[in-house]
Formats: structure tokens, sequence, C-alpha cells
């Protein structure tokens, strides 16, 4: 018999809690989280921008639903063993929508939801016209999400929280600091400031948050993509890249079909063998030939 695995939040929390930082390259479905798993890293995140492009070929407006999120979610968890943090977006409406999110994810099989302040219909971190909600209403959130944390805890599925603010674009690194540091106070287990502009104000929000803090690097967006070691010396845990493999999986399949087009054949590609062993093609017929029976 194998050896049971600990809990995904366990496997989570021993990597927030030993030295050094992570990198987390983000999926959108169970292929790709499995890619992350096969390349070595040893955790991933399920993004909502990434998700809403693949799933739906949608732009993170809010369009996407929790039930399609936390389906996908389902998905993903179970086609890895690595620990999964999942996009929970703004909860999906007021608090109680909130804590069934947070209660869903957990169902899921993921390690920890991410909940943000943005005012509903939520944007990417990265692009203009969001908004966040008030203060008040973002802690209210947060409440919400820890408290149905420890009550998914308490029945058996454990998870951690991710709160994410999006204040620093309209309302400066102050206010969204200061959110974080309650968020702290509140019970979340880690902090997510997103779209910091410079390197000075990476420095600020992992010196000045009290809890594990996330980096989030956007090929062209508003935060520097510093490299990992520097990140880390800064005292960051996570450097998160949700759209990393996004954009690399649209720019292969655009070269493929251009060279269909063009009636090249396709040259830069992963063998049949290799495509099938991934899949777990052979592990599946090892499994049947353990049941395979004559006639008796």
């Amino acid at each position: 018999m194998m050896p049971r695995l600990p809990a995904p939040a366990d496997r989570l929390r021993a990597l927030l809690e030993a030295p050094g930082l992570r990198v987390m390259p983000c999926c959108f479905d169970a292929l790709s989280a499995r890619l992350i798993e096969h390349a070595g890293f040893e955790l991933t995140f399920m993004s909502g921008f990434a998700v809403s492009a693949a799933r739906l070929a949608l732009p993170d407006t809010g369009l996407i639903s929790y039930g399609e999120m936390v389906e996908r979610g389902r998905e993903i968890c179970s086609s890895v063993t690595i620990p999964v943090i999942g996009d929970g977006d703004t909860g999906y409406g007021n608090a109680v929508n909130v804590k069934r999110t947070v209660r869903g994810y957990a169902q899921a099989g993921f390690a920890c939801v991410m909940i943000e302040d943005q005012l509903a219909p939520k944007r990417c971190g990265h692009t203009r016209g969001k908004a966040v909600v008030t203060r008040g209403e973002a802690l209210a959130r947060m409440r919400a999400a820890v408290d149905a944390r420890d009550e998914a805890r308490a029945g058996g599925h454990d998870l951690l929280v991710l709160a994410r603010t999006d204040a620093r674009a309209n309302e400066g690194l102050d206010e969204a600091i200061a959110r974080g540091r309650a968020f702290v106070d509140i019970g979340a287990d880690l902090v997510f400031v997103e779209a910091p502009r410079n390197e000075a104000e990476l420095a600020r929000v992992a010196r000045e948050i009290p809890a594990p803090t996330m980096a989030n690097l956007v090929e062209d967006g508003e935060t520097p993509l510093l490299p990992p070691d520097r990140l880390a010396a800064l005292g960051f845990k996570i450097a998160a890249y949700p759209l990393t493999l996004l954009h690399a999986s649209v720019y292969a399949m655009q070269e493929a079909l251009a060279g269909l087009r063009d009636g090249r054949p396709l040259e830069r590609r992963l063998s049949f063998a290799a495509l099938r062993e991934l899949l777990g093609f052979d592990a599946y017929d090892a499994e049947a030939r353990r049941y395979a029976h004559g006639d008796e």
C-alpha cells in the first residue's frame, strides 16, 4: 500500500514554513496543472484570468461563474498531488456567498482559496477600470472567508485563505498595506497586494505585512518582473506567474496553425509516446491488465 500523502493544506503550510521562496506557475486546466507538477514545481494556482480564457474564451471581467470555477478546480485538484491555490475572485456575491465559495473550494480539494476586495464585476488586476469595495466591506468579506475556513476545517476539509487587495491602483499603497494588515488581524493565512509598481513598493509589502506574502508577476503588467532570488531577499514566500503558460500555449498553437495553413510539418512538438505517457495511457493499460481474466 502506498503511503498516504499529507492533506493539501498541510503540504502548503509546510512550504510556507520552509526557508526561501516558491516559484508558482499558474494553471488553467488539469493538463496544465499536471505539466507544472511534472516539471518539478511544488505548488500551483488556478488562475481566474486563464480559466476564463481557456474555458470560455472570454475576458477576466466577472463573466465566469462560481459553478464553472469550482468544477474546473475539482478537475485540477484531482489531477495532481501538489497543493493548488484556487482563485475565488470576490466570493461571487455578499458575505454569505463568500462562505459558500470557501466551503466549495475546500470540498473540491484546494489547499487554499483567494478572496479579493474588488467591486463586482471584478477585473484582471493589471487592467484599467477596476475598483475596490470600502475597507469595511472588504473586512466583512474576509471575516466571512475566515469563518467558512474554520467551519470547513471542523468538518474535515482543511484549507487556507489567501487575502488579496487591489487597493493600490486607486487608493494607494498605504491603503493596500493597511488592508493587508487588517486581513491578517482577522485571520487570513497569506496576503497578496496586487500590482505594486516598483521594487520599493514590493519591499514595503513584504516588510510591513506580518504574514506570508505573494508577488504576482504578469508579463507586460504593472509590477516589475524581479528574479526569484531578489523576491526571496525582499521576504516574499511565493512568486506567482499567472499567465506564463497561457501566453506560451496560445503562441504555440498559433504557430502550429500557421504551419498547417502554409503546408509546413509540425516540428516543435511532443512525441506521441511522450503524450501518451503524460496522459496516463501506459498506466491505464498496466492497471487494466491487473484485472484481465480469461475464460473460467
